[in-house]
């Protein structure tokens, strides 16, 4: 096959990163598990970090996405008043740009497509934004800020039990955000914080959980 699907006129593409997100409900959150949320609606911030991508020959390394979210009920079964807004990283250029709409937003195949329809969440917004993301290479915490906007801040879940320097992980979880495959690891927020689009709150203590994502498209 050639490198661009001529039924769609998408690339090829692969995308590797970080994912993870700060929300309202306790810990662990039940929607990892694909549960209702703790309180029956939930809210939060969602990261993806591109580590290494590529869409067609257009280079998307180290970009990264932001998204808030609420709804109500189970996101992978009956939901409602689902809502987002997105927020693109500012550095990206205007190549860089449309891919990561066509990515993110699901029209470019591969497991954003899935997540995207079974959410099936209303815009209230996307624009392109100056994204601060940090992450420890020993998963010790995790970070991302759009000044003045927006904050989410984690640090790895550790109890009376747990080794110094071990990881609280999980794999095959059965709701996992990004997909199926993936290692995440549990954490704890230490700020969580929004105001943009309609999306207003600020706490801490909550769930967090970082989470590898690993996407191709489109699909065959």
């Amino acid at each position: 096959m050639s490198d661009t699907d001529t039924d769609t006129a998408v690339p090829r593409w692969h995308v590797v990163g970080d994912w993870f997100d700060t929300c309202k409900c306790d810990i662990p959150c039940p929607c990892s598990f694909a549960q209702p949320p703790t309180a029956g609606e939930c809210d939060g911030i969602l990261v993806w970090h591109i580590r290494e991508g590529s869409y067609g020959d257009v280079v998307l390394d180290d970009l990264n996405v932001l998204m808030l979210a609420s709804f109500t009920g189970n996101i992978w079964a009956e939901h409602s008043d689902a809502y987002a807004a997105i927020f693109i990283d500012e550095r990206a250029d205007s190549a860089q740009r449309d891919a990561i709409e066509m990515v993110f937003g699901g029209q470019a195949g591969g497991w954003p497509a899935a997540f995207v329809s079974g959410a099936a969440m209303e815009m209230r917004g996307m624009e392109f934004a100056p994204i601060e993301f940090s992450i420890e290479d020993d998963l010790a915490s995790w970070s991302a800020a759009i000044p003045g906007r927006i904050e989410a801040r984690a640090e790895a879940l550790t109890g009376p039990t747990t080794p110094e320097g071990a990881r609280v992980q999980v794999t095959n979880l059965p709701g996992c955000e990004t997909g199926p495959g993936q290692l995440a690891t549990w954490g704890r927020s230490t700020a969580d914080r929004a105001d943009a689009y309609g999306f207003q709150w600020s706490r801490e203590g909550q769930s967090s959980k970082h989470i590898t994502f690993d996407w191709t498209g489109p699909d065959e």
